[in-house]
Formats: C-alpha cells, sequence, structure tokens
C-alpha cells in the first residue's frame, strides 16, 4: 500500500499556488528526459546527465516522475533512502552525492515489489507536490525522468513548471534506439514537445552498435544512425550516439552510473560529448 502522505503534507500553507512558485523559482534549469517507448534506456541516460552534471560542479535534484516505474533509486544506488519532512513540512530529498539529491515514488511504498494503481489525478496531485513541497534548495538543474509516452506525467510537469513564474522553459531530450519501431514513436515525442512548446535539446541514439571485445570490429546489433536520420528530418538536434556497453548494463545495476568511472572509455567519451552540448544549449 501507497504510505499516507499526510504527515509530510500537515503543514502546507493554504497559500499552495504561491509556495509552488516560489519552490520552482529556485531552479534554473529543467531538463525533461523522456521517450516515445520502453526499454531504450531512458532512465540510463537520465541518471548519467544528472551525475554528468554534477561532476562538473553544478548542483543538481532528480524528480522521478515514472510513477508506475519508479527506477532512478536502483540507477543511483540509493534505494535504502528515506524521504524526510524538515521542520516547516517541506519534503527533504535523498541524497545521492554532494549536490545530487533525488525524489521519487518508490520512496513512498512498503515494498519493491508493490505496484503503483493510481488514475490521473493522483499522479498529478503528487507530481505537484514533489514539485511544491521539496525543499530543493538552489538548483542549477533539475532533470525529470519520465515514464514512456506523452501521457499525464509529462503533460503535468511541463505544464506545472511552464506556469510558475520564474522558472525557465524545460528543456527536452528525447531517448530512442536504431530501430523502427522506436524510432516512429520518439517522432512522437519531439512532436509532444513542440505541441508544449517545450525547448527540444535534441535526440540521444542509445544502444547505438556494439564494439567486438575481441576484434574490436563494430557490430550494428540494432542498425545505427536512424537517430541522426530522425533528428534531421525533425529539424532538431542530433546529440549523440551511446553505444552497447557491458560496462553501462552492469553500473545501471550497481547503481554507479557509468559516467562517473571516469575510465577514458569511447562510452564515457560519447556521453560527455552529448552532455557537454546539452550544457551548451541550455
Amino acid at each position: 500500500m501507497v504510505k499516507d502522505l499526510q504527515q509530510i503534507q500537515e503543514h502546507v500553507p493554504d497559500d499552495k499556488e504561491k509556495k509552488l512558485h516560489k519552490s520552482l523559482s529556485g531552479i534554473r534549469n529543467t531538463i525533461m528526459v523522456m521517450s516515445g517507448k520502453g526499454g531504450v534506456g531512458k532512465s540510463t541516460v537520465c541518471a548519467n546527465i544528472a551525475m554528468g552534471l554534477t561532476q562538473k560542479g553544478y548542483r543538481v535534484g532528480v524528480l522521478d516522475a515514472d510513477i508506475h516505474g519508479p527506477d532512478m533509486p536502483k540507477v543511483l544506488g540509493v534505494e535504502d533512502g528515506k524521504l524526510m519532512a524538515d521542520e516547516d513540512g517541506n519534503i527533504l530529498p535523498v541524497r545521492v552525492v554532494e549536490n545530487l539529491e533525488l525524489v521519487s515514488v518508490a520512496y513512498l511504498i512498503d515494498s519493491r515489489d508493490t505496484p503503483v494503481i493510481w488514475r490521473g489525478p493522483m499522479k498529478h496531485s503528487v507530481i505537484k507536490q514533489f514539485l511544491r513541497d521539496v525543499n530543493w534548495g538552489e538548483l542549477d538543474f533539475l532533470v525529470v525522468d519520465l515514464p514512456p509516452g506523452t501521457g499525464d506525467e509529462p503533460l503535468s510537469i511541463a505544464q506545472i513548471i511552464k506556469n510558475s513564474q520564474g522558472t525557465a522553459s524545460p528543456g527536452a531530450v528525447v531517448v530512442t534506439t536504431p530501430q523502427d519501431v522506436a524510432l516512429l514513436d520518439s517522432r512522437k515525442s519531439v512532436q509532444f514537445a513542440r505541441a508544449l512548446e517545450l525547448k527540444i535539446l535534441g535526440i540521444v541514439e542509445n544502444m547505438s552498435g556494439f564494439a567486438c571485445p575481441h576484434c574490436g570490429e563494430s557490430i550494428d546489433l540494432f542498425k545505427v544512425g536512424g537517430g541522426r536520420k530522425a533528428a534531421e528530418e525533425l529539424g532538431v538536434s542530433f546529440l549523440g550516439s551511446i553505444p552497447i556497453d557491458p560496462g553501462i548494463v552492469t553500473g545501471t545495476d550497481e547503481g554507479k552510473p557509468f559516467i562517473a568511472s571516469g575510465d577514458g572509455s569511447s562510452t564515457v567519451k560519447a556521453f560527455e560529448k552529448i552532455l557537454d552540448t546539452i550544457i551548451e544549449d541550455v
């Protein structure tokens, strides 16, 4: 069962909209990481964007808005964290590393196996509470891990942030893989971002090729180049390609984003280039 939120709501002021604007006014930039379908590595990309920004000296918050599949505590290695409340009733995010904090609905459920069975209004309410009642403090970036598709959660977050004073328009990073089905859905995500007048930072092609560990030859397991082609056709930036790398799988399962390894691998360099492009655009 989902825990009762009353304990961290009871001190919320009556003027909730004013508090929302005040809370978001301390966030300089918002990056929404989205995908048209599941299974393309969106949460992995999101975690590495957040960690990479932190490594560059920025103060970063991560909002896990994937209500039905909240994976960020696992990916960032803080599954055992707990949400606490300060003396004013504000939610305190879970610390991942210095200058990187996380809020996730995963911290509000009793078991990792418990499904969140909520309709749209409940999801909207919780998302709004995370934006309004979390003591984010001053952030350079709020990185949001959205669920796949173009439904309630991305719509709620984009509209709440855009309608709040003192907050820059959110930027959107669309993650895809090279397969035609994934590309078809990623194009819908781009058009969704356009419809909401978001700043489209670009498309990331994940799982793009695989370097044989024995001979070094590149193998196109899922094709390559589809993300770049889609970006060109849609008139948006192509941020770059991330190859298939067993180190990414291991790091994600262990809660250690691969960009933090600092091993100088081609995969890390590829993502650092993507990150630099995002920062420059923002």
